[in-house]
């Protein structure tokens, strides 16, 4: 039995294009109603009965028009001519099939601000809004001269007390203010919530109106607590949709289906942490399987990698039956090498290991991430496989136990045959300690919420730092238990046509108890580690006052390292294989959770040294 789902709207400011663009990709996107804006509709050569008409053609009610602005008034005349303002509204949303406007607190000069005098007003226009059937949701601005919290505006409408007059929540002018929504659920009756928008938004130093003009985000994609949010409305009883009011200048330039897929997938998800808190419906209806581990990482490569790979101590244990695919194993980390088509390097697919493969994919499927289509051989195991943001192919999968046909799952090392070729002896490394990927520009906040809604892991850190070419913004997601670690980078900014060669490099981070020792042998066995200039571990040796020796072994070796009050993080690189694709030998010490990204500018300067001072080998 499907979950029950909520009703889910979309307001049109949200995504890129005309009006017909928008109302197409949000129906796509399977979002039962929209949010006019009315800006976009002034722009658009339907008349507002032409596009009520689009809109339930595509399956989708009109369910706010908005918004109305400075409506209250010190100055009569200008009142009187602002509820004629008020009425070519209702005659537009009596076209568009929409019953409920948002009024939002002023902004003007002349705003009103006597509490008794704007009840009257809001009364006034309520009952011009009553004559036509329609309604008037009253939203507080969070920079509005007089009503700028939600309790002012629910004591304005309390006061003026008509039954067409109701709130609008927003939760960006809510938790933006800081204000506490947990008095909602007591002291605004479930009748008198007309409305609800949502918003997410990274917590940053600046004016609240630029903040909301431009850097609000779907929610899971910044720092606000919206399941805390959502709680109490719901629990006012509060039986409207859920929707999305989103000023994002990124959202308003990138595709708008695959926004608004991405908004609908946010929507789902608050939904489910809400219910878990014991708010509301879950939609998704399938408890998170948690991540296990990751069960193998596959790189489109040539012969090339396998030959690190070798030099590394990996043994290669098995060949794909029936696809140009080798795997590699040593201790926990198994590497699938896919040479067919390889052009350069590349991660091409990330399998989350899963105790239940099949709920994972559902999981999956409802936080409208569906299976790819795949072709499989006779006897292969017929894996879930969904694309990442980044088109990195994610599987969910088993690796051992089972013949995979015990309802638990496929179990994907049955599609391997083994070599007879002798272990080899390895060089300590004993599992995959988490993967790098750079993320396209526009796609960065929708990787953040896929990877934790769909795969449920959780951001763990963030962070920016200054690298050679631009500025770099960083979020590491992983499972509680750390068993599957993903760093997401972002170039900020990047423009003109000089880059530094390698625009979007990813990584395979293997771990190790014994960074030197482990280095020291693949050296040994030829793998291309990445120089790291003197001037680098000449400041280590001043800020950490390292013994001299471990210095000059640092030195021999490339030695990156980072430490705080945890613990400490070494890694070495190895120079990249093939075009954007290294590897990188990590040791924790302590209770170390970082990535590297101290180091990162560092590491990013070498690579682009070690590019131009020899011609790249393709993979």
């Amino acid at each position: 039995m499907s979950p029950e789902l909520p009703r889910l709207s979309l307001a049109t400011v949200c995504v890129s294009g005309t009006l017909e663009d928008k109302l197409e990709a949000i129906a796509t996107a399977g979002f039962d109603g929209v949010e006019i804006f009315a800006p976009d509709l002034v722009a658009d050569p339907l008349s507002p009965a032409g596009i009520g008409d689009r809109c339930r053609d595509l399956g989708l009610s009109v369910d706010l028009y908005q918004p109305l602005r400075d409506i209250d008034s010190t100055d009569p005349e200008r009142f009187a001519a602002n509820l004629r303002r008020a009425d070519a509204a209702f005659e537009v949303m009596a076209g568009l099939g929409a019953d409920t406007v948002l009024v939002c607190s002023s902004v003007s000069p002349d705003a009103v601000g006597d509490p008794d005098r704007l009840a009257g007003q809001l009364h006034t226009l309520a009952g011009r809004a009553h004559e036509r059937g329609m309604r008037i949701a009253y939203e507080a601005l969070a920079w509005g001269r007089h009503v700028d919290t939600w309790d002012a505006s629910w004591r304005a409408v309390r006061d003026a007390d008509h039954p067409a007059l109701g709130l609008c929540l927003d939760s960006f002018h809510v938790l933006a203010r800081g204000s506490d929504p947990a008095p909602i659920a007591t002291e605004v009756p479930g009748e008198k919530l007309f409305f609800l928008q949502l918003a997410d938004a990274r917590e940053l130093s600046m004016d609240v109106l630029s903040w909301s003009r431009h850097h609000r985000l779907f929610p899971g994609q910044g720092g606000f607590d919206l399941p805390a949010f959502l709680a109490p409305v719901l629990a006012a009883g509060y039986t409207g949709p859920l929707s999305l009011e989103v000023f994002n200048d990124v959202f308003r330039q990138a595709d708008p289906i695959r926004t608004a897929v991405d908004a609908r997938r946010s929507l789902l998800a608050l939904a489910e942490e809400a219910a878990a808190r014991g708010a509301g419906t879950d939609p998704v209806g399938t408890t998170p399987p948690a991540p296990t581990g990751t069960a193998f990482v596959e790189l489109a490569a040539g012969p090339e990698l396998g030959r690190v790979l070798r030099a590394l101590g990996f043994s290669r244990t098995g060949v794909h039956r029936t696809k140009q695919v080798e795997r590699y194993e040593q201790g926990d980390a198994r590497v699938l090498v896919n040479a067919a088509g390889a052009d350069g390097s590349a991660i091409a697919a990330i399998a989350v290991e899963s105790p239940d493969p099949a709920a994972s994919a559902r999981r999956a499927a409802r936080l409208c991430a569906p299976p790819l289509p795949r072709t499989t051989g006779p006897g292969e195991a017929d894996l879930a496989e969904i694309a990442a943001p980044d088109g990195t192919s994610v599987f969910f999968c088993r690796t051992d136990g089972g013949t995979g046909t015990d309802g638990s799952g496929p179990v994907w090392s049955h599609d391997f045959v083994a070599t007879d070729e002798p272990r080899a002896a390895g060089t300590g490394i004993t599992g995959i300690d988490h993967l790098g990927l750079t993320q396209p520009y526009d796609a960065f906040d929708e990787a953040v919420l896929f990877h934790h809604s769909v795969l449920g892991l959780a951001p763990i850190a963030d962070g920016e730092f200054a690298a050679p070419f631009g500025l770099v913004r960083s979020r590491a997601v992983a499972d509680e238990a750390r068993r599957v670690r993903i760093a997401l980078t972002v170039s900020l900014l990047r423009r003109g046509e000089w880059s530094p060669a390698v625009a979007d490099p990813q990584y395979v981070a293997l771990a190790t108890d014994d960074v030197l020792a482990t280095a020291a042998a693949a050296r040994d066995a030829g793998v291309p580690l990445l120089p790291v200039p003197a001037n680098y571990h000449d400041d280590l040796a001043a800020r950490l006052e390292l013994p001299a020796e471990l210095i000059a072994t640092y030195r021999e070796l490339g030695v990156l390292h980072e430490r705080d009050e945890h613990g400490e993080f070494l890694q070495v690189c190895t120079e990249l294989l093939g075009g954007r694709l290294f590897l990188s030998l990590v040791q924790r010490t302590g209770g170390h959770d970082g990535h590297g990204w101290a180091d990162a500018p560092v590491r990013m300067a070498a690579h682009r040294r070690s590019r131009i001072g020899r011609a790249a080998v393709p993979v």
